[in-house]
């Protein structure tokens, strides 16, 4: 017995130091979603798309209106951005005003407040992207389902999108915002 208490003493310490000393930093290899996202990024270049990570939050109240003239656009992601995503997201059903600002300044942060409705209460907002392409840009509000019996409060929702500094080269955009049924677009000069 004594020399099952010594080889653990032994082997535990080494092992711990082997393990924190030579460990991949960062999470851990997820089969499925790292070889989507690695796919999803290859297609997108293919297809000559910049994807860009969108910090998107649930404020407690509405945006305030800035006054930003929008159109109404057809829904759906557009034919060819939807088949070059391995995935296509969860988008809400509508988006029902967009608040934002016509100029954009390439160094700062660029919000971007939505007010959205959802198809049922099983969703909650989970991130965004901006696909960026020849003077296009798509921005998907990505929505994942809640699972066992949970549900949110309401359909109708608010966002507030926050594209980074640098994102986006000066020049002049046409900026959709995709829902399922109802987009909203405009456009957008970048200084």
């Amino acid at each position: 017995m004594k020399w099952i208490v010594l080889a653990i003493v032994l082997f535990v310490p080494a092992y711990t130091w082997l393990t924190l000393h030579y460990r991949r930093p960062g999470p851990a290899f997820r089969p499925y979603q790292d070889m989507r996202d690695r796919a999803d990024v290859v297609r997108l270049l293919k297809a000559g798309y910049k994807r860009i990570a969108i910090d998107a939050r649930r404020p407690a109240e509405a945006v305030p209106e800035t006054g930003l003239a929008t159109s109404t656009a057809p829904g759906g992601l557009p034919p060819e951005l939807g088949r070059t995503l391995v995935e296509s997201p969860l988008l809400p059903l509508e988006i029902a005003s967009v608040s934002a600002a016509s100029v954009a300044v390439s160094g700062i942060d660029y919000p971007i407040g939505l007010a959205y409705t959802l198809p049922d209460n099983k969703r909650q907002l989970s991130g965004a992207h901006l696909y960026e392409r020849d003077g296009e840009i798509v921005i998907v509000a990505d929505f994942e389902r809640l699972g066992g019996g949970l549900l949110s409060r309401t359909r109708e929702g608010y966002a507030l999108l926050t594209l980074p500094p640098g994102s986006l080269k000066p020049g002049t955009y046409r900026v959709t915002v995709v829902g399922e049924r109802t987009s909203k677009s405009w456009t957008l000069r970048v200084r």
